[in-house]
């Protein structure tokens, strides 16, 4: 079912679990996405980027995330995100056609531009009960990238990071720990700055670059305080190996269907692993959450 994200984190804050919040591109990421929620009995996050839209168009994917979670994830809480918004008028869109949280990423920007666009935002956002995710310290990588080490992974300063808050009243932050987009080797979580935030600023704190960080840095920082975890990569990584893997074993196949079935259940994989290790499959209980 469709539910609005604070019913979802609500109850994560409560019993101490994360929220997988999973980048979907096509249809069949968003099936593997909701079969895997209702296989662990998980609530989850369906997220789309700008460029997903730009790829399938902003209706389209709306309809296929809201109708998928009617349908094929029925009995567990699905809630619709966007994921990095760079502009006011790609949030906006969003926020009218039924999304229940944005995120308006201006960290690249300094940080009074950055808390100037993201006011903006949340005035438009909370008018219509819709959260806004805020961002501070701009993220390293690029999505699916998988090899190697970045020069340098930037942290987000705390100091900056209260005074967002504060001045921006964001429902949600995404702070720069340690993480990065992409799978890389020297991709960390700094869990003391982690939890200084936490205890400065006490509203649900959103993980990027959740991809490729081991499981056990992963669980402390949930203890830490993490409460949405983002999955992008390691769904592209799967996506791709097995469409390759297929098409190659199977060559003169002319059903496009064929070919794409199978990265359904190697997108499920994922998740169910995510799920379990986020701590949030078997956690739904049929009729907690209202649609």
């Amino acid at each position: 079912m469709l539910v609005h994200i604070k019913d979802l984190v609500k109850k994560a804050e409560e019993d101490q679990y994360a929220i997988g919040a999973f980048n979907i591109v096509t249809l069949e990421s968003v099936l593997g996405v909701a079969q895997a929620a209702v296989k662990a009995n998980s609530p989850a996050i369906i997220q789309v980027s700008e460029s997903t839209i730009r790829y399938i168009g902003l209706k389209p994917i709306t309809h296929i995330v809201s109708t998928v979670a009617k349908n094929v994830a029925a009995p567990v809480p699905i809630a619709l995100h966007l994921d990095h918004g760079t502009s006011f008028d790609s949030v906006f869109e969003c926020i009218s056609s039924g999304f229940t949280s944005v995120h308006i990423d201006a960290s690249n920007l300094p940080l009074d531009e950055n808390i100037n666009l993201t006011k903006q935002v949340v005035k438009v956002a909370h008018a219509k009960r819709v959260w806004v995710q805020g961002e501070v310290g701009a993220m390293m990588g690029g999505h699916g990238n998988i090899t190697g080490k970045l020069k340098k992974i930037p942290l987000a300063d705390l100091a900056d990071v209260i005074r967002f808050v504060r001045e921006t009243k964001v429902d949600t932050i995404a702070a720069a720990v340690g993480t990065a987009h992409g799978i890389y080797d020297n991709e960390d979580i700094i869990l003391s700055l982690l939890k200084a935030i936490k205890k400065a600023v006490p509203i649900p704190f959103v993980l990027h670059g959740g991809s490729g960080v081991p499981g056990s840095k992963i669980k402390k920082a949930i203890k830490g305080g993490v409460n949405i975890i983002n999955i992008g990569s390691d769904l592209k990584v799967a996506f791709c190996q097995t469409l390759i893997k297929v098409c190659l074993e199977n060559r003169n196949e002319t059903d496009p269907r064929n070919l794409l079935k199978p990265t359904i259940g190697a997108i499920e994989k994922v998740v169910l692993e995510k799920m379990k290790l986020f701590g949030s499959a078997g956690r739904f209980v049929a009729g907690e959450a209202e649609t």
